[in-house]
């Protein structure tokens, strides 16, 4: 399975009471595939506030995302969390709507230890035939899997990528040594472009909801031989990649690029609590970058 170099982490849009809203869903799906030129969108993952959806509003947002896209880019569902048993059920259920794949994240606060993230992972794996993306995030989680977990978790066959946010040395060493046939990622977008000459295949964003045409080009230029032209918009890029979570102290993701979105005219709404949206000072930051 080929989910594309370039790849957004979908948010999810709320209306004013807090709740999905559908139309400016589907408005933002065909935003991001025709104009942000994404290969492939993550569905409820920690961009989209996946702590504070229920499974019922995730599996309504798979299978809406999955028939609005039409085949016309990839659809990754969020189906990992702490809970194993609660992880094979979701993964199950987003595997009968018909998602391309599911992204599974190293689980949170309980920090099993490296044979406990392997098991994790690979009882999950056994329970679907659909491809796996890992999911190693230890700024949010509280634990790192090891290069020697990944690879180990690798082998299994339809484990076939993973989203790397720890360093571009552990994408380093991951790409290293991993078959040719699995994929790694960046989640981070300021490492996107060190990520690739390193080895690494794409980059799974949260920029892209707003410059994903220009990170596109960057990527395709960077796979096609012209390294100088790649690093000319990465440098352009580099303010905005660390400024939506930076503005101008950190902000939890996604309250600035939901802000951003809306800058753009696309209305995704504010995000849930215990979440809040950018301050006066943080929204006057958030649109200087665009100007």
């Amino acid at each position: 399975m080929d989910f594309g170099r370039l790849i957004t982490a979908m948010v999810t849009p709320f209306d004013g009471d807090g709740e999905i809203n559908w139309d400016v869903t589907s408005q933002l799906v065909d935003y991001l595939i025709e104009e942000q030129k994404s290969e492939a969108l993550v569905v409820c993952g920690t961009t989209g506030e996946s702590p504070t959806l229920s499974d019922e509003e995730k599996l309504q947002l798979f299978s809406f995302v999955l028939e609005k896209a039409n085949g016309r880019c990839k659809i990754i569902a969020g189906t990992g969390s702490n809970n194993t048993k609660h992880s094979i059920h979701l993964t199950k259920e987003a595997e009968k709507i018909g998602v391309d794949g599911v992204l599974l994240v190293v689980p949170y606060y309980n920090k099993p230890n490296q044979e406990g993230l392997f098991q994790h992972f690979s009882a999950i794996a056994s329970e679907t035939s659909l491809p796996v993306m890992l999911y190693n995030v230890p700024g949010r989680t509280g634990v790192s899997m090891s290069v020697d977990t990944t690879l180990r978790l690798a082998e299994i066959p339809n484990i076939v990528a993973t989203k790397e946010c720890a360093s571009v040395d552990q994408v380093t060493l991951i790409a290293s040594a991993c078959s040719d046939d699995f994929r790694v990622y960046t989640g981070d977008d300021s490492a996107g472009l060190a990520s690739l000459a390193v080895g690494g295949y794409g980059i799974i964003s949260v920029a892209s909801h707003v410059v994903g045409a220009q990170m596109s080009e960057m990527i395709y230029a960077y796979t096609s031989g012209n390294v100088q032209r790649a690093g000319k918009i990465h440098r352009q890029l580099f303010p905005i990649f660390k400024g939506l979570f930076e503005c101008p102290q950190p902000l939890p993701n996604p309250s600035a690029v939901k802000y951003a979105l809306s800058l753009k005219g696309l209305p995704v709404g504010g995000v849930r609590l215990p979440l809040i949206s950018p301050t006066e000072a943080e929204a006057a930051f958030i649109e200087a970058l665009f100007h």
